[in-house]
């Protein structure tokens, strides 16, 4: 009988670290399954770096950048600039979220004047997203001038997420900016908008972060940090409660705007937190950098790490979001985005020519521009093995793929489908060996080829049409 109870109450407490274990607000997973972390984070305020990125840590403290440090998602609505990025899990680990700010600085957007709206892209994988869309969470804000920083946690009280951020609006006769809340059960559709952070006064406030903290660590369930010049530290028993002023940043020389995007990490082999801050350096350079911490409610003790004790990789680590990983959730994330490089499919015939999109259409020409056009990541193909797909560099998740023998460069829709018809067996050119012609997975009978500059998928049967379906795979 003992040994059976033994063994229940193990069973209890795997359970119970099931459904307790946070991960921005998302109560996940078994932590013995959880080898590494995820960072999706933006890199600054040009046209690339306001696209998202991901990096890969195994400690929390060193990391690699995915995808060759090219972007893997790029906004296409609104402003078509998104940074600040949050990245949320659903409670039963089956659906995520990456909810971000919808600005795009030096194309179009200001600071001053932005966006009512958020960008939110969904996935059931944690690698297959969804296109992006936009969800307006200002406009019902009186003289809500744009919405920045978005966060959400998942709030056991009201079985649905807190979804926060930052609006510059007047209130009471003061502009200025302060975190609102609303819930939201599918980040479709919110509740009204309420003031959640207004400090005293003219004091703003941006870029509050918070985490949930397990039993027996302080006197508090969440720990928050907030951008209001003294970076507050708080602690509080509910989301939606009264919460207690623990401190602040500025004993580690943390104020004002040399400090951003505070983001919280729990690390999975010991009781220790580290919180990312996006730092001004000496240098005059953003990005992340760790303060740990044993009790993220004792501000007295946290520790900013020197850089010899961490490594952010090669791009700027800017705002952004950081989640452990399970075994499952990891192998998919490094399969995705390996270190594959660009490559250009060079026309055989037409050797000065190269294959390219041009508004979705596909098609050889010369001097492409921007150059990114001509770029594509081979992907282990979509459909089959030994297969490849072609995935553009500048438009991550879109393939080169066939609709009634045309191409298009077109979102991958996660479909079988557009699995097969994005994908392509690489064989020895029909025109010459030494270069490659590219065999249909679902059509056989037809190969990638050109006519008329226009990329089509035809039956090869001719001279022309051997040397039209031949390419070179080149840098």
């Amino acid at each position: 009988m003992s040994a059976v109870l033994s063994r229940l109450a193990a069973i209890i407490v795997t359970v119970g670290l099931l459904f307790t274990s946070q991960v921005f607000g998302a109560a996940v997973h078994a932590a013995a399954a959880e080898p590494g972390y995820l960072m999706v984070h933006f890199t600054g305020d040009s046209a690339t770096g306001q696209t998202l990125y991901l990096a890969h840590s195994t400690d929390g403290l060193h990391w690699n950048d995915l995808n060759g440090g090219a972007p893997v998602l790029r906004s296409t609505v609104g402003t078509r600039g998104v940074r600040d990025p949050a990245l949320v899990r659903s409670p039963d680990g089956s659906r995520y979220w990456i909810i971000a700010t919808d600005l795009c600085v030096r194309c179009g957007s200001t600071y001053e004047k932005g966006s009512p709206h958020l960008v939110v892209w969904e996935s059931t994988d944690l690698v297959s997203w969804s296109q992006p869309r936009l969800l307006n969470v200002a406009g019902a804000i009186p003289d809500g001038r744009n919405a920045w920083a978005p966060e959400a946690i998942w709030n056991p009280e009201t079985h649905d997420y807190v979804l926060y951020w930052a609006t510059n609006a007047t209130l009471n006769g003061v502009l200025k900016y302060r975190i609102y809340y609303a819930r939201t059960s599918d980040f479709r559709t919110i509740t009204t908008p309420r003031v959640y952070i207004d400090p005293p006064g003219t004091t703003p406030v941006v870029d509050t972060q918070m985490t949930e903290v397990p039993p027996g660590v302080g006197t508090y369930r969440y720990v928050r940090v907030s951008g209001d010049g003294r970076n507050t530290v708080e602690g509080s028993n509910s989301i939606l409660g009264t919460w207690t002023d623990l401190g602040n940043l500025s004993s580690l020389g943390l104020t004002g705007n040399v400090v951003e995007g505070p983001v919280w990490m729990k690390f999975r082999d010991r009781d220790e937190w580290a919180l990312y801050i996006d730092h001004l350096s000496r240098n005059g350079v953003r990005e992340y950098r760790p303060i740990l911490t044993g009790n993220p409610f004792d501000v007295g003790g946290y520790r900013l790490q020197a850089p010899e004790n961490y490594d952010m990789g090669g791009t700027a680590k800017r705002h952004g979001a950081i989640m452990t990983l399970t075994a499952a959730e990891e192998s998919r994330v490094l399969a995705r985005w390996p270190d594959t490089p660009a490559k250009r499919l060079q026309s055989y015939n037409f050797p000065d020519r190269y294959v390219r999109h041009a508004n979705a259409d596909v098609r050889i020409d010369p001097d492409v521009s921007p150059a990114d056009d001509a770029q594509f990541r081979p992907r282990p193909g979509l459909a089959g093995s030994g297969t490849v797909s072609f995935e553009s560099v500048n438009y991550p998740g879109y393939f080169l793929r066939h609709s009634a023998y045309g191409f298009q460069l077109t979102h991958d829709d996660g479909t079988g489908q557009f699995a097969a018809d994005a994908t392509f067996r690489q064989v020895a050119g029909l025109a010459d060996p030494s270069w490659s012609s590219f065999q249909s997975y679902n059509h056989p009978d037809r190969y990638i080829r050109h006519y008329a500059y226009q990329l089509r998928l035809d039956p090869i049967t001719t001279a022309t049409g051997r040397g039209d379906a031949t390419f070179r795979v080149t840098s």
